[in-house]
């Protein structure tokens, strides 16, 4: 990677470490503030559903312009509505107030991450993609390790607007940061390119994004749970207090983004197919101990072995999606599309939880959650097995691109 490039994903890495840190403050105290307010499982499913429905109606389209219009406008935009947002929280006196707010969210976030990721695979060397992605993942999960920690703490010794406040300076200095030292549009590589991404009909058609699209939709279907009703199980059922529920959430977290580094290294030598595959296995072990816990060292355990999971597999995920985006010049399209699964996931995994929760019991839902995600393992087992690759460009088929 040129020095250009890396002070580039210095600063992405930067940027998008501070925000993450911000959401992560929030997001936790999230459920247990709207069941304070009285809100029931629907409600609480509808307060994180509402960012994740938003979000994915509006990721294809912003990752799609930024492969036309160029990356930096998205992200600092983004960032600094992302500042403007945490005041609204902090304004807010009722569960329906909540969910708008997580609605705009929704909407703001999407022009953030797909273009962020786009920007990344833009400046990712042939042959380390598995590497790079996982590295900058990091930035992701250690912000999302260290802000539920923060959280808890903020909560307990000072209060729940200071955490809104939090979020929103880590978010201003991410777009400060942006601003300042992100290169002008016109030095972009996509823009230099001056190439349309390949049309929408080849994107969607193509076996191996259908394969990672169901993948990421059937592991973040699992966090959604975990995340949205892990505190309600951990405060209801075990009088958990703020700081041991943001360990918890934390502890997923910090696992699966310590591993992505070398497990992204891991996959630019190793078959990305079998990686996956065997994090699906060590995330659904994770997900089936949730209903049997008895404590906090149960719920310790299987949020390790869930965060082993994504440790393992998702890097391997990211580089596979850098090599369609490269192949099929719409880097921000692919993008997109993959982190539109990851919102459709976390909204089928909250509003799954909250049904389980007000027609069953909570603890069903992380069973009917290991069953999405298996499915998910199957679907992209389906879609990457071998077949003959396409190379006449000029038929009416999209290319076919290599998984390993």
């Amino acid at each position: 990677m040129e020095a250009r490039d890396k002070k580039i994903f210095a600063t992405l890495f930067l940027s998008m470490f501070a925000v993450i840190t911000g959401v992560g403050i929030v997001v936790p105290l999230l459920p247990v503030y709207a069941h304070h307010l009285g809100a029931g499982g629907i409600y609480i499913a509808l307060i994180f559903g509402a960012f994740s429905l938003s979000r994915a109606v509006f990721l294809p389209y912003f990752g799609r312009l930024s492969d036309r219009k160029g990356r930096k406008p998205f992200i600092v935009i983004g960032l600094f509505a992302y500042a403007l947002i945490s005041i609204g929280f902090i304004l807010s006196e009722s569960v329906e107030t909540l969910i708008g707010l997580r609605f705009v969210q929704g909407i703001v976030s999407a022009m953030i991450m797909p273009v962020t990721q786009a920007y990344v695979g833009d400046i990712t060397p042939g042959g380390r993609e598995g590497y790079t992605m996982g590295l900058f993942n990091m930035s992701v999960f250690c912000g999302l390790s260290l802000g539920p920690l923060l959280g808890g703490v903020i909560h307990d010794w000072l209060s729940l607007d200071m955490a809104f406040l939090c979020m929103g300076l880590l978010a201003f200095a991410g777009f400060l940061l942006s601003l300042v030292l992100l290169p002008p549009i016109r030095s972009e590589k996509v823009a230099a390119r001056g190439i349309n991404p390949l049309p929408w009909k080849w994107l969607l058609r193509d076996r191996l994004i259908a394969g990672l699209f169901a993948l990421r939709f059937g592991y973040t279907a699992a966090i959604g749970m975990i995340w949205g009703f892990l505190p309600v199980l951990a405060a209801a059922e075990f009088s958990l207090s703020s700081s041991s529920i943001g360990i918890l959430v934390m502890l997923g977290v910090s696992v699966s983004g310590v591993l992505h580094a070398p497990m992204g290294a891991l996959a630019d030598r190793f078959s990305r197919r079998a990686l996956v595959i065997t994090g699906v296995v060590f995330a659904t072990g994770g997900v089936l101990l949730f209903p049997w816990a008895d404590g906090f060292w149960d719920l310790f355990v299987a949020n390790v072995l869930f965060g082993i999971g994504g440790g393992i597999s998702m890097p391997a995920v990211m580089a596979m999606a850098v090599t369609c985006g490269n192949r099929a010049v719409a880097m921000g399209s692919v993008m997109g599309l993959l982190t539109m699964a990851h919102s459709m996931g976390m909204l089928a995994g909250a509003v799954v939880a909250g049904l389980a929760m007000d027609l069953l019991q909570l603890r069903h839902a992380f069973l009917i959650g290991a069953l999405i995600l298996v499915a998910g393992g199957i679907l992209f087992l389906w879609a990457t097995h071998p077949k003959p690759e396409v190379t006449d460009m000029s038929v009416d088929t999209p290319p076919i691109v290599p998984w390993d």
